[in-house]
């Protein structure tokens, strides 16, 4: 019988259980129906949003609520400056990459100085699932290899392509013969060993399994964050002998950095920086337009030639003005207001914050995270398992507290904390009240 999905059916509405809810909310749900059954709404007594404001969002009834989820608003709910360029754009023209537009030459200049002088190529899309799907395709290309090695829980997308690289979907979904799984880098899992050289030691298996099965290393892809394995971001530099391992057998290393990316670890723009790296191939998504459909694949040159002199690649609404307006806006405001070492500032002193109400409650584990990106861990006080069922409840109690979070990881216990990078100290003080008395309720 196949599992539900971590990633979307862990904390989600269930029709069986509609009879508790008011009766608008309930029409609303029956009139869903007409989207067909794969779609999934967050909480057990779902919101009806209708407008949003930097990391605020407000109900039908006018009730606002604590956006600690949302990064694809990565600048905030509205912001005005992307809404400016976004209608000035569409009020002068939109159209596709098959004509010259200087603004779209001007933003892939602009985003590929953000990373290292190696990544000089960018093609644009629409969306992170088609990133990594091009991605994949140009890596397997470029080794003539077809392995790809990921995570035990990712997430990379649901084409048909980067679908099969996603065990986060469940197990309805199958995996790729050609994909292998490594674990998530837990410290927990090393012994006395350095999690750099255990997670090299986990990539060199597959890499040999791959090998002895005909397929070959293709490509490492990671989240480097692993944010749907659980958040593991620490130490700095772990995945750096990995890496190596991947390019001594011929492979490439794609770095999703679809969540982790745009200054949200706060340390660095990129979360592949963190680790002291330079991908291949960098793959970007959700949060590069403010919920404007638009993403990325910056490649080394020479990694992207085979694909891309030999197969010609058009994305009819890829790379159009609309949409790089509003990305150029994203990353002006990321860089003019600051938001990446606020990140860094809240995020740290949350983490904190965190850490110190973990120390009094044997329900929490661990708190990790870096910049606003921080994975709460719930356990079962009494043996310290992970627990699935509390950590719901808490999300739930949280909601009814006006605070919207979810939750990620192998064991669906690890509550995700990744809110709008314009969240700041008041944001902050108020989720820490708000999570300290919901976990009073639920004692």
């Amino acid at each position: 019988m196949a599992t539900r999905s971590t990633i979307m059916d862990t904390n989600s509405f269930r029709p069986e259980v509609a009879h508790h809810l008011s009766p608008a909310t309930r029409a609303l749900t029956e009139r869903r129906k007409i989207l067909g059954p794969a779609y999934r709404l967050f909480y057990r007594d779902p919101i009806h949003l209708v407008r949003g404001q930097g990391a605020h969002l407000y109900d039908a009834d006018g009730a606002e609520y604590l956006d600690v989820y949302n990064n694809v608003a990565s600048v905030g709910h509205a912001n005005p400056r992307v809404v400016e360029a976004v209608t000035r754009q569409m009020s002068t023209l939109n159209t596709h990459t098959r004509y010259l537009h200087e603004a779209v030459l001007d933003y892939s200049a602009d985003l590929l100085s953000t990373m290292p002088a190696e990544l000089d190529r960018l093609m644009l899309l629409c969306t992170g699932s088609e990133a990594n799907d091009l991605a994949v395709r140009v890596a397997q290309v470029a080794t003539g290899r077809q392995g790809i090695i990921i995570s035990a829980e990712a997430y990379h997308g649901n084409t048909a392509l980067v679908s099969q690289l996603s065990p986060a979907l469940g197990t309805a979904q199958g995996l790729a013969p050609w994909v292998r799984l490594v674990p998530e880098p837990d410290p927990r899992r090393i012994g006395g060993e350095e999690l750099g050289a255990w997670f090299a030691r986990q990539v060199a298996a597959q890499i040999a399994d791959l090998e002895a099965a005909g397929h070959g290393v293709a490509a490492l892809l990671v989240d480097s964050i692993f944010s749907s394995d659980g958040v593991f971001p620490d130490p700095a530099g772990f995945l750096a002998p990995a890496v190596d391992l991947v390019h001594d057998a011929g492979g490439v290393v794609i770095s999703d950095e679809v969540q982790p990316g745009f200054g949200r670890t706060g340390a660095e723009f990129w979360g592949f920086a963190r680790h002291g790296v330079v991908p291949d191939l960098v793959t970007t998504g959700k949060p590069m337009g403010n919920g404007i459909p638009v993403s990325g694949l910056a490649a080394r040159h020479e990694t992207l030639a085979p694909f891309a002199e030999n197969l010609p690649y058009f994305n009819t609404f890829g790379g159009n003005p609309v949409s790089v307006a509003a990305a150029q806006a994203v990353l002006d405001v990321i860089r003019e207001d600051g938001l990446q070492l606020r990140a860094d500032r809240v995020g740290s002193a949350l983490l904190a914050d965190l850490r110190a109400l973990g120390a009094g409650d044997d329900r929490i584990g661990q708190v990790r995270g870096s910049g606003l990106y921080l994975g709460l861990e719930i356990v079962d006080p009494d043996d310290g398992a992970p627990s699935r069922t509390l950590a719901l409840d808490l999300v739930e109690e949280l909601r009814a507290r006006r605070v919207l979070t979810s939750v990620c990881g192998g064991g669906g216990n690890v509550l995700k904390l990744r809110p709008p990078l314009v969240f700041d100290d008041v944001d902050a003080a108020r989720l820490l009240e708000e999570l300290t008395a919901a976990l009073a309720v639920l004692r």
